[in-house]
Formats: structure tokens, C-alpha cells, sequence
């Protein structure tokens, strides 16, 4: 038994997941982004978060609305937090684990056949990317450099990866959907043959 974890971040054209004073989606949301967001979550799967974009989803939920946001609600969810109370997490469906984010990750996706999928918790995923446990990195990136603005980056400053690409969607003829299978840059992936192991 055992199953894939995905990354999925959204992203400027300069690396960064948000920025000061630029709104949701950088303003550039459309009717193929969302038609997008609805079939990635219509998937049987388990959200992965840390502690604080577990917090700001559970707000977001309940503040805004979107058409995948009731399916949210209904998925199950892991959330990585010392702090939270497992018998009221502030959100439905919730289990809270108060362990290594990373170790646990590891043990789940040996003993689980469910996909898993974190969104956002830039140094969670940051962390899980560094340890090879990062099956796909889904980066939607939006037509927007957010300059000085930029916050929250995800691959800055972080592991070194070689990325398989496995898809290029356009979506609303603007903004770019890359779906890697990312790699420790210097690791050999598996079914890699014995020749180009030796070439390498």
C-alpha cells in the first residue's frame, strides 16, 4: 500500500505565492482557473496543511465564495500544529497531528492509498520537497511579477530539484499550469536504466 503527495502552489512569474497589496489570483482569476480548482478537488484525496494556511483556509471558507469550496469542507485534512485543539480544530473533518510533519508524511504515504495534496504552508511544503517525498509540484503561475511586493516563496532558498514536466495546460489564455515530477537534483529517478546511470 502506498500512494503520491502533491504540491500544489500558486505562483507569481517571480516564485512568489502572494504579495502586499495584490488581491487573490493577482486579480487574474478566470472561468477556466476555477473550472480547474473544481475538477483538482472533485478527487478523492486528503489536504495536507501547516498550522497557518490551515487557519486562513477555515476563514476563507466561510468569508468568500467559491465553487469548490463546499468540496473543501467535505474532504478529510491533515493539519501539522502544536498549538490547535484536535477535539475543535475550527474546521470540519480535521485531524490535527502534533508530530514531524515530515517523518509523519513519510509513515502515511507507506500505509495509505489515498492521494494526498498540500496547498500553501510554504515551509511545510518546503520541507517535504527537501526530503524527496514530493510525488508531483502542480505550480499554477499567473501573468504577474510582484517585484519588492512578492511574499511567501516557496522555492527560494530551498533543495535543489530537477523537474520531470508531465503537463503545460493554458488556462484563460494567460496563466500557465506546470505539472512536475520533481526530483533531488543529483538523485537518479527510479527506472532510470543501468546505461544512462553510468553516463550520468
Amino acid at each position: 500500500m502506498s500512494t503520491t503527495l502533491t504540491v500544489d502552489f500558486f505562483s507569481s512569474v517571480d516564485g512568489y505565492g502572494s504579495a502586499e497589496g495584490w488581491p487573490g489570483y493577482w486579480g487574474k482569476e478566470g472561468p477556466e482557473i476555477v473550472e480547474d480548482r473544481v475538477h483538482t478537488f472533485q478527487q478523492d484525496q486528503v489536504l495536507v496543511f501547516g498550522a497557518t494556511t490551515f487557519r486562513e483556509f477555515s476563514q476563507f471558507v466561510t468569508m468568500y465564495d467559491e465553487p469548490y469550496y463546499d468540496r473543501l469542507n467535505e474532504l478529510p485534512k491533515l493539519v501539522f500544529s502544536s498549538t490547535l485543539d484536535p477535539e475543535n480544530p475550527g474546521w470540519q473533518n480535521t485531524t490535527v497531528l502534533n508530530e514531524d510533519a515530515v517523518a509523519a508524511i513519510d509513515r502515511l504515504k507507506r500505509t495509505t492509498d489515498v492521494p494526498m495534496r498540500a496547498h500553501g504552508s510554504i515551509s511545510l511544503n518546503r520541507a517535504l520537497l527537501a526530503a524527496g517525498l514530493v510525488d508531483r509540484l502542480e505550480i499554477m503561475m499567473f501573468p504577474a511579477v510582484t517585484g519588492r511586493a512578492g511574499q511567501a516563496p516557496l522555492l527560494h532558498g530551498g533543495a535543489e530539484l530537477d523537474l520531470d514536466l508531465v503537463e503545460c495546460t493554458v488556462l484563460d489564455g494567460r496563466t500557465v499550469k506546470l505539472v512536475y515530477a520533481p526530483h533531488l537534483h543529483g538523485e537518479i529517478p527510479e527506472g532510470v536504466g543501468p546505461r544512462l546511470r553510468q553516463e550520468r
